[in-house]
């Protein structure tokens, strides 16, 4: 059977591609979600200069249809729902229940992004010159360049697409060539809500070509930019050589500490989510489970019971706990970790196996590796699989000094009973945000999400924070 041709969004008309490629189930490799275009050059410099002429109307015309517009989108969004979620699941490997959440969160970042539209506010405040009004406005930056990666389909795309929309900016939009489905999807949407022609753009394909040509193009006002180290450092450097305005989220190597008074179960389940779920494919993941000595041993034994218990399977099969890794790639660096942790000594106590299910996928076991030092590679490289090593340690002061350990900053947790040890945890953690007996990966749409160190880098995204990056600040002077 022939596949729709998913075609790119180019002032405001789908176009035609000379190149597409199969979006991938990773659940079950024989079947094809779609076929979806992919930008040539002309195609990515062409979205550009749409939404460079459609800029002064779309940021100096009404607000309220702006808001209008965002809250058109979060309500198909919300009426799709299931939908949706099982194009995320089939594309990416996210268990229904949790495509469905990251379905819903980017519905309401739409929302969310709706109602801030019509809160902007600025300053009127007197000048130390008698008689002179000095006012303090924001706007928007201009034409923003979106990149977004394959580990979160949709949600990552809204809360970047929904406040770049709001504060009054054009857009053209780079999905993860690995999951083009959600993102065609979502500008589908976006395109049927009535967005103005030139003011949002999709531009699928890969990153050598469109990825490059957004930060480097001098039509591009700002680039925001969710994915690899590597690659964002690439896109940083590229901007900072012409001056442009960039945002970067990137890599996590996240601790989830463990005291010797914490609730054991309650240990136990976060450390289990943290880990675990979304097949590790979470940049918030906790790979490095700090334990002190104490509760070392029973934490172990009931981490490995639950371990057990978890059913890996197909994405979209009730009852499954974990669905695939998102491809071979990905299995095969999965591999190679757990493999390196071996043989630099770290001891594999579960999983860590490749699994064979009814059709052919990426399946993987969830690895937990124990007896393993800060120094070790699997304790300092991110791994982005279902793998995470115990790190035994003495008490509070050794945990935190093993948390702050490494190059990224991005989400840290503790659990412990002890408030004592809490409020000094959320105030010396080195990480952007602070999980208190809660799993490190859970973040809510409406406050600020972004880290510290090598995790990120420019304004922090999502909430009122959003603002910093999609606005420019204006400082005007009257002399009445």
């Amino acid at each position: 059977m022939q596949q729709q041709l998913h075609q790119n969004f180019i002032n405001g008309e789908w176009a035609k591609a000379a190149q597409a490629a199969p979006n991938i189930n990773p659940s079950n490799t024989a079947d094809v979600v779609g076929e979806y275009a992919r930008a040539d050059e002309a195609q990515v410099r062409a979205a550009i200069a749409a939404a460079r002429a459609a800029f002064p109307a779309w940021s100096r015309g009404s607000i309220q249809a702006r808001a209008d517009l965002l809250d058109k989108v979060g309500n198909e969004i919300f009426a799709r729902k299931d939908e949706l979620a099982t194009l995320l699941a089939r594309e990416e490997g996210k268990v229904k229940g949790e495509a469905l959440g990251e379905v819903m969160r980017a519905g309401y970042l739409f929302k969310f992004f709706a109602g801030e539209v019509v809160r902007q506010a600025g300053e009127v405040i007197a000048s130390v010159r008698p008689g002179v009004k000095v006012e303090i406005t924001r706007e928007p930056v201009g034409v923003v360049g979106i990149i977004t990666p394959w580990n979160f389909p949709i949600a990552i795309p809204a809360w970047k697409i929904a406040p770049a929309l709001a504060y009054g900016n054009c857009v053209v939009f780079k999905p993860a060539d690995l999951v083009p489905g959600c993102a065609w999807a979502l500008a589908d949407i976006i395109a049927r809500a009535g967005v103005p022609n030139g003011v949002f753009n999709l531009v699928m394909g890969r990153g050598s070509v469109v990825g490059e040509i957004l930060s480097t193009d001098p039509g591009i006002d700002a680039v925001t930019f969710t994915g690899s180290v590597a690659t964002g450092k690439r896109v940083a450097a590229n901007c900072a050589a012409r001056l442009a305005k960039v945002q970067l989220e990137m890599g996590g190597k996240n601790p989830q500490v463990v005291l010797d008074d914490a609730d054991l179960d309650v240990a136990v389940n976060v450390s289990l989510q943290s880990a675990f779920f979304s097949t590790g494919q979470r940049c918030t993941a906790a790979s490095r489970l700090i334990v002190t000595q104490g509760i070392h041993d029973s934490f172990i034994k009931k981490l490995t019971e639950k371990m057990r218990a978890l059913k890996v399977d197909d994405a979209l099969k009730d009852g499954t706990d974990i669905g695939p890794v998102v491809d071979q790639s990905q299995l095969d660096q999965d591999l190679k970790y757990i493999e390196l942790g071996k043989k630099e000594g770290a001891k594999l106590v579960e999983g860590g196996v490749q699994l064979k299910k009814d059709k052919q996928g990426f399946y993987l076991s969830p690895a937990l590796f124990v007896d393993t030092t800060p120094k070790m590679t699997i304790n300092r490289e991110e791994i982005f699989g279902p793998v995470a090593s115990v790190i035994r340690v003495k008490d509070y002061d050794e945990a935190l000094a093993v948390a702050n350990d490494t190059a990224f900053g991005l989400s840290s947790g503790i659990a412990t009973t002890s408030l004592k040890h809490a409020e000094h945890f959320k105030r010396n953690s080195a990480a952007g945000m602070v999980m208190v007996n809660l799993p490190t990966a859970g973040v809510d749409y409406h406050v600020p999400f972004g880290g510290r160190k090598g995790s990120s880098y420019g304004p922090r995204e999502q909430g009122r924070y959003a603002v910093e990056f999609y606005t420019t600040v204006k400082t005007a002077y009257i002399n009445p």
